[in-house]
C-alpha cells in the first residue's frame, strides 16, 4: 500500500475518491502539516501505486486503512477525512470500526444508509438515480476501462474538470497524475471494480438494507453545492439520524471536487474542526 506522509503531531488520514489518488489532497497536505498534524494520504486499493487486486468491498478497503493505521506504530485512533469514494470508506470505518476513528470529516459523499434509501428504498429519487447513471455504465465488461484510458485518459481527466464549477485548479498539469494513474497496468479495472462491487452489493441487500451503527464521534460533512452527480437535497437531509454529532458545511458555487476547487474555504473549516 503506497502512501505519502508529512508532518508530526496527531494523525490525520486522507482518503481520496474516484478517479484520483493521493494527489487529490495536494491543497490540504501542507496546510494540515503547518497546523500541527501528521498527515497520511494513501493510494487506496487498486489506485496509484497500491496493489491492483480485489476484492473491492468496503469491509476489505476499511480493513486496509485500519491495518495501515496500526502499521504506523502510533495512536490507534486517527482523524479520518474522506472525499467521494474515500468518504464512503470513512463513513463505513466510523460505523463498523469506531475504535480507529477519533473524529470524522466527509466531503461530497452521502452516508451509505441515506444513499440506500434514495436509490433503492423508501426515499427513491428518480432525479438522483438519473445522476447516478455511471454506476450502471461501469457494470459493462471492458467498455468502461477502454473509455477511461483511451486518448491518454482524456475522459478521466475531463470527468474531474467537468464536475467542477470553477476550473482554475484543474489545469492539465494538475490533472496529469490522475490520467497517468488510471493508465497503470490493471488500474482501470481495479478502480471500476469498486463500482461493480457496490452495485452487486446494493442489489443483494435491496430488500434487506445493511444496518449501520450510529457514528458517535464529532462529524463534519462538507458539501460543494453545485455537485452535478450528488444532489444535496436528496442525499444530505436525514444524515443526522445516523450521525447525532453532525455539522454540515455548505460550500456555495462549488462542484464535486470541493477540496481542490475551493481550498481557501475548505481548509480553514477542516483545520478548525480537526483542531478542536
Amino acid at each position: 500500500m503506497h502512501y505519502v506522509e508529512a508532518g508530526t503531531g496527531p494523525l490525520v488520514v486522507l482518503l481520496h475518491g474516484f478517479p484520483e489518488n493521493w494527489w487529490s489532497w495536494r491543497y490540504q497536505l501542507q496546510p494540515l502539516v503547518a497546523a500541527g498534524f501528521r498527515v497520511i494520504a494513501p493510494d487506496l486499493r487498486g489506485y496509484g501505486e497500491t496493489d491492483k487486486q480485489g476484492p473491492y468491498d468496503l469491509d476489505t478497503i476499511v480493513g486496509d486503512v485500519c491495518n495501515l493505521i496500526e502499521s504506523l506504530g502510533v495512536e490507534k485512533r486517527a482523524r479520518i477525512v474522506g472525499h467521494d469514494w474515500g468518504g464512503a470508506v470513512a463513513w463505513h470505518l466510523a460505523s463498523k470500526r469506531p475504535e480507529f476513528c477519533e473524529r470524522l470529516t466527509v466531503m461530497n459523499c452521502p452516508h451509505p444508509a441515506v444513499m440506500q434509501k434514495v436509490l433503492l428504498g423508501k426515499r427513491l429519487s428518480w432525479a438522483q438515480l438519473k445522476k447516478s447513471w455511471y454506476f450502471f455504465f461501469f457494470m459493462l465488461p471492458f467498455v468502461p476501462e477502454w473509455a477511461l484510458t483511451k486518448d491518454d485518459a482524456r475522459i478521466t481527466r475531463k470527468t474531474i474538470s467537468s464536475a467542477s464549477f470553477d476550473r482554475a485548479h484543474f489545469s492539465e498539469e494538475e490533472l496529469r497524475p490522475f490520467g497517468d494513474g488510471i493508465q497503470r497496468p490493471g488500474a482501470a479495472s481495479a478502480m471500476v471494480g469498486w463500482y461493480r462491487e457496490a452495485v452487486r452489493d446494493g442489489f443483494r441487500h435491496a430488500f434487506s438494507p445493511k444496518k449501520y451503527a450510529d457514528i458517535a464521534v464529532e462529524t463534519l460533512l462538507v458539501w460543494g453545492m453545485k455537485d452535478p452527480a450528488l444532489g444535496f437535497e436528496d442525499l444530505v437531509p436525514g444524515t443526522e439520524a445516523f450521525v447525532p454529532k453532525l455539522t454540515v458545511e455548505r460550500i456555495p458555487d462549488c462542484g464535486h471536487f470541493v477540496h481542490a476547487e475551493r481550498p481557501e474555504l475548505v481548509n480553514p473549516a477542516l483545520i478548525s474542526f480537526l483542531s478542536r
